[in-house]
């Protein structure tokens, strides 16, 4: 059963990322992201109501904002645009380099880190570099080179969510956490896809329904949900480290079923930035 279970959060982690890619390669990713959010948004209204669970006070309801604005709204804003650009597995794989910007980030605030931790930073840090001048070896064009810029943009907003809302993290319940985070992040997309998101598309494919239905339903709400369980039955290090699976998933389903290419530097430069965040959960457990 928990053989099952891990499988099943691996999957659905890293298939979030093919399901961006077909839905942003038919509308404009700004406005499907805002319609994924405001779709998600009564459902989880409901789940509060059944758990009947608080809303956070003021302070913690700031850090929360924090979080739905540049955790969740920026971060996943700047990965669906980019799946436009860039394979969806090199996506995830960017994108799972957002524990690289928050042990940084706490390393700045004076926030100590083991040998072992500093060792996985620069490694991680080392395979983003590898993957990048293979890239560019390879021919980078300009919106490929946009896109993974894109990427890591979106990692750093969702580790300055993360750092923000982590002292409320105890405090208040994951349900309400993740409804706070999806409200806000529908209303942060609403206003960038207005200005910048181009007319809202009044037609929509079967294979667009389906990843929309996937990424609201199975993602949003699902994956959330296996999320929280996934913590309390391995706890947050082994959950951390099941995650570093999914964007090798991302890049098999891309490559077999969406026809994406993955090169050497790919293959090279992810196996060095998982096995660097691998090592830097190791330390923060032993800690």
């Amino acid at each position: 059963m928990s053989l099952l279970l891990a499988a099943l959060y691996i999957l659905i982690w890293g298939s979030a990322f093919n399901a961006a890619r077909v839905v942003a390669l038919e509308w404009s990713p700004l406005w499907a992201l805002a319609l994924r959010f405001a779709l998600s948004v009564p459902a989880l209204a409901v789940i509060r109501s059944l758990r009947r669970a608080s809303f956070p006070r003021s302070g913690d309801a700031w850090r929360l904002f924090g979080m739905g604005t540049l955790g969740m709204g920026g971060y996943l804003a700047c990965a669906w645009v980019a799946s436009k650009h860039v394979p969806s597995g090199l996506v995830a794989l960017l994108a799972a380099t957002s524990p690289l910007f928050v042990a940084l980030g706490s390393a700045l605030r004076g926030e100590g880190m083991a040998r072992l931790g500093w060792v996985g930073l620069a490694l991680g840090w080392l395979g983003v570099a590898v993957l990048g001048l293979s890239r560019s070896a390879d021919g980078l064009a300009a919106a490929e080179a946009w896109g993974i810029g894109l990427t890591l943009l979106g990692a750093l907003l969702q580790a300055a969510g993360v750092l923000i809302y982590a002292p409320a993290r105890a405090r208040m319940d994951p349900w309400v956490a993740n409804l706070g985070q999806t409200a806000v992040a529908a209303l942060v997309l609403i206003l960038l896809a207005v200005p910048f998101g181009g007319p809202l598309p009044m037609t929509a494919s079967t294979p667009f329904i389906l990843g929309m239905v996937y990424s609201c339903v199975v993602v949003g709400i699902g994956g959330y949900a296996l999320f929280f369980i996934v913590i309390r039955r391995f706890g947050p290090s082994n959950a951390a480290a099941l995650q570093l699976l999914s964007p090798p998933v991302a890049a098999l389903i891309g490559w077999s079923l969406l026809g994406e290419r993955l090169i050497w530097g790919d293959l090279v430069g992810g196996a060095l930035t998982l096995g660097g965040l691998l090592l830097m959960f190791r330390a923060r457990a032993r800690g």
